[in-house]
């Protein structure tokens, strides 16, 4: 009896132990950022340099019809899924007036390898850096990759996924896409939440 005991003790010290360490690797697991409907709020201008030094403020962007926010990641294995995509979306909608922003909020992530990463991906939409992950905290983003969408007044239109599978095949629901068309049309987007998914933001707080 007094083994049987000992050994369940052990036993959930070791289970304990694997679950801090599963978490400490956060950023190669999925999870879903929570489902938060900001139809309407106003987000605020930033300023950000790109991964060539070059800074860029929301507000050069105001003539835009909208612009997509898109918080992403370099090591991110749901992201990456996504990379093809994201260039479809920019080369697809760039042209209709839709600015498209890369933002890189995560602390084990520099400048050198994002651009490399950009580069390698060819990945054309401007990327920037978020030191610190100011900006990631103040939209309350908490996965890449997760989407905003704001009209040329700040407002944010659509928050969430770019759809609803990281594999193409298994894509339902295009719903960055349906978004834009509606936005593009004049229209309200009439589904402007749905639960982003992929890895944890890795931020310094």
């Amino acid at each position: 009896m007094k083994l049987s005991k000992s050994f369940s003790v052990l036993l959930a010290f070791f289970v304990f132990s694997f679950s801090i360490m599963s978490c400490g690797k956060s950023e190669n697991k999925s999870i879903k950022g929570e489902a938060v409907t900001l139809d309407g709020t106003k987000a605020e201008d930033f300023t950000l340099a790109d991964y060539n030094g070059e800074k860029h403020s929301l507000s050069d962007y105001k003539d835009s019809k909208a612009s997509v926010i898109m918080f992403i990641s370099t090591r991110c294995p749901i992201t990456n899924a996504y990379n093809s995509r994201m260039v479809s979306l920019y080369q697809d909608y760039h042209s209709k007036n839709i600015t498209f922003l890369g933002i890189d909020a995560n602390k084990n992530e520099n400048i050198a390898e994002i651009k490399k990463h950009a580069k390698a991906e060819n990945l054309d939409f401007t990327i920037l850096k978020d030191v610190n992950n100011v900006i990631a905290d103040r939209f309350g983003a908490t996965v890449t990759p997760e989407i905003y969408v704001l009209n040329s007044d700040f407002e944010i239109l659509y928050h969430g996924r770019i759809d609803d599978s990281m594999r193409v095949n298994n894509v339902k629901s295009q719903d960055l896409r349906n978004a834009l068309d509606e936005i593009i049309a004049g229209k309200k987007v009439s589904i402007s939440t749905a639960k982003a998914f992929g890895c944890a933001i890795q931020k310094v707080s």
